[in-house]
């Protein structure tokens, strides 16, 4: 049995959450978030509270998804309420973002600039031309945004020019030196 699946997830006042069979919908002020589940957990809404318990069926896979399920869900109502938010910063010469749209243009020393097309429900905010704010309700969205505009230039460890997570560490390695 699962510790974490045995704890009721508690639905603020500004958030509405709707069940209907196994898809959960959540909407907050900061935007909407659903997902379907597997049939093998039973969600429940009462008083407030999200009760996420496992289905008759006891296979080793409905007691590894029930614990799974309620974490999703309280992430969702989280991210309704309080919004997810990650932090990117451009370092390098030249190495500059800007918002046209509902695309960003990065220029990344490359010989083309890259355009990238903002999903619905990602709100993204740049200042200074190097660092991006990229906000919304869904964690999964706004954590894929980010590790797909890290891919178009990681931090490369001999000059540290790239983009990089605030707060990433990034292991820098010595050059070639000439005997």
């Amino acid at each position: 049995m699962s510790r974490i699946g045995k704890q009721p997830i508690p639905v603020p006042d500004k958030v509405k959450v709707d069940i209907k069979g196994h898809t959960v919908l959540v909407d907050g002020p900061k935007g909407k978030v659903s997902k379907t589940f597997a049939p093998v957990v039973n969600i429940t809404l009462t008083d407030k509270k999200v009760i996420v318990s496992p289905s008759k069926d006891t296979s080793r896979f409905a007691q590894a998804m029930y614990g799974t399920v309620r974490s999703v869900i309280a992430g969702m109502v989280k991210g309704a309420s309080e919004g997810y938010v990650k932090d990117l910063e451009i370092q390098g010469v030249g190495f500059k973002a800007n918002l046209k749209g509902k695309q960003i243009d990065l220029a990344l020393g490359y010989s083309h600039p890259i355009l990238f097309d903002i999903p619905e429900g990602i709100k993204v905010t740049i200042t200074d031309q190097t660092k991006l704010k990229i906000e919304g309700a869904d964690k999964q969205l706004v954590g894929a945004v980010t590790a797909d505009i890290r891919a178009f230039y990681p931090p490369e460890p001999y000059k540290g020019k790239g983009v990089r997570i605030v707060g990433e560490r990034v292991r820098r390695k010595e050059g070639k030196t000439v005997a």
